[in-house]
């Protein structure tokens, strides 16, 4: 059994897709393969020159990289709740085909999720055309884990909820900067996370996964962050710095997205009246 499968939904987005895959073949570890779910409106993100190529590159490395069309588009949850169906790996990273990872970060996540023992560890895309923009008060919450990471129930409105901001612009760099370095990684808690998260496969599975797609219109957004909060009430989380995830900054492929997914589907442990519904 493989230990860790790199899960990549993707739509309208073969230059991206193609970076994306770039950052995978330049990973040191040894142990991974590769699934993309493809929902594009005419030719698929990885049917071309560069895609075929990166393809190679890591079958030749020995990491199996699987792609298929997925079509009609449900929404994200259904999507990622597709693509966590095809994996049987110990570990499974989720991330998103506009996300660039730097050499060892795949190493430095699969370190962190089983030193730790917790049910996740991610991290935070970094939007490099923002580090100018040093925001001091966004970074306040941030807070180290000490040990392993505790379960925690983490309601919208919260102190915890709050550390939504660390996530910012280049807030994940100008947090790697200050507290981390090259030879080591920092875990530290956090909201959720986005773009770039390792799960353990089983917990997220016990916790739902994401089977709430079902109670969901396709037009809806949170569907991560919902799967998230539930794993890190059952088995905890962390973010990891430095983080290593780049984000490419390219324009949404889903701009109609209304809904927030832990509006219409709170997890179970919010009180009525932060649930977005009619109490």
């Amino acid at each position: 059994m493989t230990e860790l499968d790199v899960l990549i939904p993707t739509r309208n987005r073969p230059v991206e897709l193609a970076t994306t895959l770039s950052g995978l073949a330049a990973q040191d570890f040894p142990d991974f393969d590769v699934v993309v779910s493809d929902q594009s409106d005419t030719a698929a993100s990885y049917d071309n020159p560069a895609c075929r190529t990166l393809r190679r590159v890591l079958t030749r490395a020995g990491h199996r990289v699987r792609t298929g069309s997925h079509r009609p588009p449900r929404g994200m949850a259904e999507h990622r709740s597709h693509l966590l169906a095809q994996s049987r790996a110990r570990y499974v990273l989720f991330l998103d085909d506009d996300v660039w990872l730097e050499p060892g970060t795949l190493t430095r996540l699969h370190s962190a999720i089983t030193e730790l023992g917790c049910g996740l560890v991610g991290c935070a895309t970094q939007g490099l055309s923002y580090l100018d923009d040093y925001r001091p008060h966004e970074l306040a919450p941030f807070e180290r884990w000490d040990g392993r990471p505790e379960p925690e129930r983490i309601v919208r409105g919260d102190r915890a909820w709050q550390r939504w901001t660390l996530h910012n612009a280049a807030n994940p760099t100008h947090l790697g900067d200050a507290v981390a370095t090259a030879d080591e990684w920092v875990p530290y808690k956090v909201a959720w996370i986005g773009g770039c998260v390792l799960f353990d496969r089983r917990i997220l599975v016990a916790t739902g996964g994401f089977d709430f797609w079902t109670e969901l219109p396709p037009q809806h957004s949170g569907e991560d962050v919902l799967a998230q909060l539930r794993v890190m009430a059952r088995a905890g989380g962390a973010g990891i710095l430095p983080s290593g995830a780049v984000h490419l900054e390219a324009p949404t492929t889903v701009p109609d997205r209304p809904i927030e997914a832990f509006d219409l589907v709170p997890p179970d442990f919010w009180p009525a009246e932060r649930c977005g519904r009619p109490v």
